[in-house]
């Protein structure tokens, strides 16, 4: 498994279109309050490694199947952007599953931008080389 740990790959197979986000989104809601939490603040990480940007957020919330009016899809539209990352990931547990879908799709909005930028042809990263 490239020695990536289960919540790498999900988040990386989804943002390499090589998993659905419904598929990700079980997953995710089959784990405790704790660990749902650890990867939304995981998501933030990748999001902050991949510099994300305000339009990925409305790119990834047209993707993310959250209604526009949810909290996290309210938070995803403004700047700037990281802290609304940081709020969306700090929002009570009865936000998780909207959240993770939110930040998700807005993760691989900005990761396939700079797959196709800046890792075109030479990329390394375990993550970007899953097959």
């Amino acid at each position: 498994m490239n020695g990536l740990r289960t919540s790498e790959r999900i988040i990386n197979e989804v943002a390499q279109g090589m998993r659905g986000l419904d598929d990700a989104a079980d997953w995710f809601s089959s784990l405790d309050e704790e660990g749902q939490d650890s990867v939304l603040r995981e998501i933030v990480l990748y999001l902050i490694q991949v510099h994300v940007t305000a339009q990925d957020g409305r790119d990834g919330l047209a993707r993310s199947g959250v209604k526009a009016t949810m909290t996290p899809a309210v938070l995803i539209v403004r700047e700037p952007i990281l802290e609304q990352v940081g709020k969306i990931a700090s929002l009570p547990p009865n936000e998780y599953l909207k959240a993770f879908r939110v930040l998700l799709s807005t993760f691989a909005v900005a990761d396939t931008r700079r797959r196709e930028t800046e890792c075109r042809g030479t990329c390394s990263h375990a993550w970007h080389n899953l097959s």
